[in-house]
């Protein structure tokens, strides 16, 4: 096996500040979206309400952008002007910080698993994916492959990923919600290649010890692969595939194998906190407002697959091919051909995180810390 760079990124504390504090493996970051004192004097003069959003890695620009929109629109129809601070990094370390006492009055992260960790340190009611439409997911996403201009490892497909010629660049599943869904995405192609499960735990083991940086969040991979230039392949979100194109044009292409899944990302008023912080009403609507249009055209634009099937619609892509050499100029980017199971196929995220997750299942048995 080959040896493996692991770096994990620092735990993120937010202080009274909530000040920004970065690595590679995830950062925690201020958005200010406060609208200007004359409206809110004009409204009334009520008090500015503080809401934390902790979130994944690759949300930035999402809230960046959906921050903005959503203060305007809850000044508009309360009155208050109200100001968004978000954290960012590894969803499974991040959904650890916030059940360790990061107070956070909504978390958006990558999967339902790690907003229960959160539920299991009882600030979460039961019941939360049944909060909000489509079990708490506003937007999906899934799987693909980054890989430099030209393809020169010709990598296409999941079986290329455990060729003895190709390094692998994928967050750590111990600390990456991302790195989950990579995970149980390979494990999928595997399966459909109709190898049983000693053999798809061989092929797993193999894409892993091509793997040659193993950072803690999705963000950090990234930066691995294209500011640090490490590796052949970067498996990535999509849409910090498509940032990577939009950032970098010309310099990589987004590959988007046979299969994959459906990664979607869960919501959930962080109950407990909120109360404390009188803020049960305005996170409810922070969380509702993600399935309004104008947010759904932001997501889209953010390169994340819109819930609402209206909007998502106009941004599919026609295409035969599974590569991605530019962001299309007509602003349709979805493939649609892919073929993507999701975690029901797993047993759920209860059953998958025993199964490959928890210390001493498959991912602790494959890879040599």
């Amino acid at each position: 096996m080959k040896k493996k760079l692991i770096t994990l990124g620092l735990i993120f504390t937010l202080g009274a500040s909530l000040a920004a504090c970065g690595n590679q493996g995830g950062s925690t970051t201020t958005s200010a979206a406060t609208l200007s004192s004359s409206a809110a004097e004009q409204k009334g003069n009520k008090e500015k309400i503080e809401l934390t959003n902790v979130s994944y890695d690759p949300t930035r620009e999402l809230y960046a952008a959906y921050n903005e929109v959503f203060a305007k629109h809850y000044e508009e129809e309360t009155g208050q002007p109200i100001e968004i601070t978000q954290s960012h990094g590894g969803s499974g370390k991040q959904a650890l910080e916030v059940a360790n006492g990061l107070e956070a009055d909504v978390v958006t992260l990558a999967l339902e698993g790690d907003v229960q960790v959160v539920a299991d340190a009882g600030l979460i009611d039961d019941g939360f994916t049944s909060e909000f439409d489509l079990d708490s997911s506003p937007y999906t996403s899934t799987i693909v492959f980054l890989v430099r201009k030209g393809n020169p490892k010709k990598i296409l497909d999941w079986n290329d990923l455990i060729r003895d010629d190709v390094g692998v660049i994928t967050p750590n599943p111990k600390t990456s919600g991302g790195a989950m869904w990579n995970y149980l995405a390979a494990w999928y192609y595997f399966e459909k290649q109709g190898q049983k499960e000693d053999e798809i735990l061989d092929s797993i083991r193999k894409l892993y010890s091509n793997v040659v940086v193993l950072d803690s969040g999705a963000r950090g991979a990234t930066t691995s692969f294209v500011e640090n230039k490490q590796g052949d392949v970067l498996l990535a979100w999509e849409n910090e595939a498509f940032l990577s194109l939009k950032e970098y044009p010309g310099e990589y292409e987004i590959v988007v194998p046979s299969v994959s899944i459906l990664c979607q990302p869960t919501v959930a008023v962080v109950d407990e906190v909120a109360k404390k912080h009188g803020t049960e009403d305005a996170a409810k609507e922070y969380l509702s407002y993600l399935y309004s249009d104008e947010a759904q055209e932001i997501e889209a634009q953010n390169f994340y697959r819109p819930s609402t099937e209206s909007i998502r619609n106009k941004y599919v892509l026609s295409t035969e091919s599974n590569t991605i050499k530019e962001i299309p100029s007509d602003g349709k980017w979805i493939n649609d051909k892919i073929e993507l199971t999701d975690i029901n196929h797993f047993g759920g995220w209860a059953e998958a995180r025993a199964k490959h997750f928890a210390d001493g299942a498959n991912f602790d048995s494959i890879y040599e810390q």
